[in-house]
């Protein structure tokens, strides 16, 4: 089999923080249907397991403080570098960058508008190996006041791009969709065409949302669905909050508030036909 790997400047991991670890896992295994490796070594302090679908890594979900949050991490070639880098672009550092066992290398940092993303410099782990599947992560999305200022800085620290497709502001990282067609999906583009996907999908990486007049600014996290309505009711019997449901032109989604105060997006793509 083979790994799928992230270039330089393209989300690669997620994983959440929560106050109650085991329950986390009830109501994430009951809603994605994920199993659970403990990878912390005996006696370390928190607890950090990797999420798995199929038996591939999906997700991280580790012992946290007293809120509980999705965090989304962007692959780097050297995570030092990069966090100096991007201080220098004006980012604050908010946590230095440490080895996470034999996995790789992180570090969290604070854009210039205060919304936090951590880096990852794979080692063991190059990151999620499952992606746009059900029960699986979709994307992560910049929400910010105004997309347009928020993007300049990821446009300098990580050379992306930001394309108004008319029912979005799709984010890419220019030639990654030529690394996804030379390792993983050789017809990436061809599969892309069949549903009449805009110019430059395969190099998508993230969309850029505007806030709601009451959210903070954030990155967001989305998961793939077979059936939004099906999981908007699992969720509720897990003990989710339903905060909103809307369907768009290409996807139905629900905003779900997990039973420890987290928040994410369920996606089912419905793409025209």
């Amino acid at each position: 089999m083979n790994h799928r790997t992230y270039p330089q400047g393209v989300p690669s991991w997620i994983d959440t923080e929560q106050p109650d670890v085991e329950a986390a896992t009830k109501f994430y295994g009951g809603l994605f249907g994920w199993t659970f490796e403990d990878v912390m070594p005996p006696g370390a302090p928190g607890r950090y397991l990797i999420a798995k679908l199929d038996g591939q890594d999906v997700a991280g979900l580790g012992s946290g403080g007293a809120g509980a949050a999705w965090n989304t991490y962007v692959a780097v070639d050297d995570a030092d570098a990069a966090a100096r880098r991007l201080v220098t672009a004006g980012a604050r550092l908010v946590s230095a960058p440490e080895d996470a066992g034999e996995g790789g290398r992180s570090a969290e940092l604070a854009d210039p508008e205060g919304i936090r993303f951590r880096l990852w410099q794979a080692k063991r782990r190059p990151g999620a190996q499952v992606v746009n599947q059900p029960g699986a992560w979709n994307f992560s999305d910049l929400h910010t006041p105004d997309p347009g200022a928020g993007m300049a800085f990821y446009e300098k620290a990580f050379g992306w791009q930001v394309d108004d497709v008319g029912y979005g502001l799709m984010i890419r990282r220019p030639g990654y969709g030529d690394h996804l067609e030379a390792t993983i999906y050789p017809d990436i583009r061809k599969r892309q065409s069949e549903f009449s996907a805009p110019p430059g999908f395969e190099d998508a990486i993230a969309w850029a949302v505007a806030t709601a007049a009451d959210e903070p600014p954030h990155w967001h996290v989305a998961f793939a669905v077979a059936d939004r309505d099906q999981t908007v009711a699992d969720a509720t019997r897990l003990g989710a909050d339903i905060l909103k449901q809307d369907d768009t032109g290409w996807t139905r989604e629900a905003l779900i508030r997990d039973p420890q105060g987290a928040v994410f997006s369920a996606s089912q793509f419905t793409p025209p036909t």
